[in-house]
């Protein structure tokens, strides 16, 4: 979209987009995930199988308000200003509470944390190999009912 005139254009799903929906949300981004309240949180995300995959647990309030009300929205996005891009994916749908798995695991957190266990915190391996039951570690799995991606960047 960068040097023309023509307004930000955004899709839904199954539309034609000027930019590529899976190569954008398979970065290391953050994305903001709101519940009804509303609250919203940053949190780190897995994009797979056309469904953001969210790791929870007891130890976030993430996963009792998905358990009294599912529906979602979430947001990715990207500014630079120095480059001038200007990026968003906006998706709702209802969250799925799913039993955790060590490989989906081990796909996301390296996203974030890079292929080598040995150099991430602690924490982070404790998520990814205590045992799930003891833990209460689980997916959120949010299948969009709706995914608008738009890309307002500009020339600089």
């Amino acid at each position: 979209m960068r040097g023309d005139a023509a307004p930000a254009r955004s899709i839904t799903i199954g539309m034609v987009i000027d930019f590529d929906i899976d190569a954008f949300l398979a970065q290391p981004l953050t994305a903001r995930v709101a519940t009804n309240g509303p609250t919203v949180r940053p949190t780190w995300y897995l994009w797979e199988d056309e469904a953001f995959w969210i790791l929870t647990g007891p130890w976030a309030k993430l996963l009792d308000r998905v358990r009294t009300d599912p529906a979602l929205a979430i947001t990715v996005d990207v500014c630079d200003p120095a480059t001038g891009l200007v990026r968003q994916v906006i998706a709702r749908g209802p969250a799925e509470v799913l039993p955790f798995d060590v490989p989906r695991g081990l796909r996301k957190l390296s996203r974030y944390l890079g292929p080598d266990e040995t150099r991430w915190d602690a924490r982070f391996r404790h998520y990814l190999h205590d045992d799930p039951a003891d833990r209460g570690t689980a997916w959120l799995r949010v299948r969009p009912t709706s995914l608008t991606a738009t890309d307002l960047s500009y020339d600089v």
